[in-house]
């Protein structure tokens, strides 16, 4: 009976003990399994990770017909860090304009509940002429970027701004800004403004903007509001005010933005896209703040010289500087179907597309230097992707036709790779 007992006593503690061990494994394991999920998400992000700092994959390498290969470093304190504070900043030099650029700055949380952040930055860089961006655009981070390897209009600037961050409620975000830039086009421009002739100017410019998912599902913590389960349409507003005489300030203009997003969703990877962006600019505005309408070709001769890599939401038969507006509409619908299971590995995807742009400008002759046309009668291209054929990149295949179709059949072509990776 004593054995028994002992032998008892024996195989429950083995038990217990094996149970600690496997459970201690189990822990181990679903510990590692949270850290390369959390990895792998800072990399879809565009972050490399380490204990206190996340480098910034954006400023590794890219390429633009300016600077030619553009290279260098950046990154920013994560939460390990401090949760209140954080400080980023970058540097990155052009090969083919022979220049460094930088760019630092910091941030301050001021109130926990409403994630509302203090922020401070100094920026020496380039940005491209007649591009418009919404302070409220969370991160967008693609392995390369489309659209950069031809841009060649940019104008140089060196900005300082102050800004806040502040979730108005769940589902609405806001940031207001306030920014001192001195700019110089890096193209010969001359801009006309109370009969003064400026090749170099200075802006003073306030902006408050609003993203609403009114759809969309949040949790709250302690820390921070978290969009769970995404839902359309989405909004986006945006209204921009030039001061003049204020830190220098040259022009008074004004301009206000507009964007909506909808998906008409089947599944997953079956759904309608559409995106309708719009921009109106009033008063004295510079090229450098107009609209462009996102072009995305280049002038070359042939079919072949143009081929290049499709952006996600340009105008792919649109060449670079061929218009410009002071107020603008883009209409983007693009059909997504299930994609083909061909085998385990070959799953490519048919997108039909279709985009369409009006605007127009009152005063082109103030733009000196430059020649450009606008978009009054209205521009539209149709086209479609086959995406993933080959290690994420696909074929896609655009027509120009309309009151802007141009009088050789080649040069309404436009014939580029696609390029599709999810982490």
């Amino acid at each position: 009976m004593l054995k028994q007992c002992s032998l008892l006593i024996y195989i429950l503690c083995f038990n217990v003990f094996y149970a600690q061990s496997s459970l201690k494994n189990t822990i181990e394991v679903a510990k590692d399994s949270v850290k390369k999920k959390a990895f792998v998400k800072h990399l879809g992000n565009g972050y490399l990770p380490t204990k206190y700092f996340n480098f910034d994959l954006r400023y590794l390498i890219k390429f633009n017909q300016y600077e030619g290969i553009r290279t260098g470093i950046g990154g920013t304190t994560n939460d390990t860090f401090s949760k209140k504070f954080r400080v980023n900043g970058y540097s990155v030099y052009g090969f083919r304009d022979d220049r460094f650029k930088f760019g630092v700055g910091a941030g301050l949380k001021i109130a926990q509940k409403t994630n509302t952040w203090l922020n401070f930055s100094y920026t020496d860089d380039l940005q491209e002429t007649g591009s418009t961006k919404f302070l409220t655009d969370g991160r967008f981070f693609q392995f390369f970027e489309p659209r950069l390897l031809n841009i060649d209009l940019f104008h140089k600037h060196i900005t300082k701004a102050v800004s806040v961050d502040h979730q108005l409620l769940n589902s609405v975000s806001t940031k207001t800004e306030f920014s001192i830039s001195r700019i110089h086009p890096t193209y010969n421009y001359v801009f006309n403004s109370d009969n003064v002739s400026l090749s170099k100017f200075h802006v003073s410019m306030a902006k408050i903007a609003f993203h609403w998912s009114p759809f969309s599902e949040f949790t709250s913590s302690e820390n921070e509001t978290k969009e769970t389960k995404s839902g359309f349409p989405k909004f986006t507003l945006q209204y921009s005010k030039s001061i003049k005489n204020v830190f220098k300030g040259n022009f008074n203009f004004s301009k206000i933005d507009f964007r909506t997003v909808h998906k008409f969703i089947v599944e997953k990877d079956n759904y309608t896209e559409i995106t309708l962006v719009s921009g109106i600019a009033n008063g004295d505005t510079p090229l450098t703040h107009m609209y462009h309408a996102y072009p995305n070709n280049i002038t070359k001769e042939t079919v072949m010289q143009r081929f290049s890599v499709a952006g996600l939401n340009s105008f792919e038969t649109m060449y670079f500087n061929e218009f410009f507006s002071d107020k603008f509409t883009t209409l983007q619908l693009k059909r997504f179907f299930k994609p083909f299971h061909i085998s385990k590995r070959f799953n490519p995807q048919l997108v039909l597309i279709s985009r369409f742009a009006i605007g127009d400008m009152k005063q082109p002759e103030k733009h000196e230097n430059i020649t450009f046309k606008s978009l009054k009668k209205g521009y539209t291209e149709s086209g479609l992707e086959i995406n993933k054929l080959l290690f994420g990149f696909g074929l896609s295949f655009t027509y120009r036709y309309g009151a802007y179709y141009l009088p050789e059949f080649t040069d309404n072509i436009a014939l580029k790779f696609t390029f599709n990776v999810t982490l």
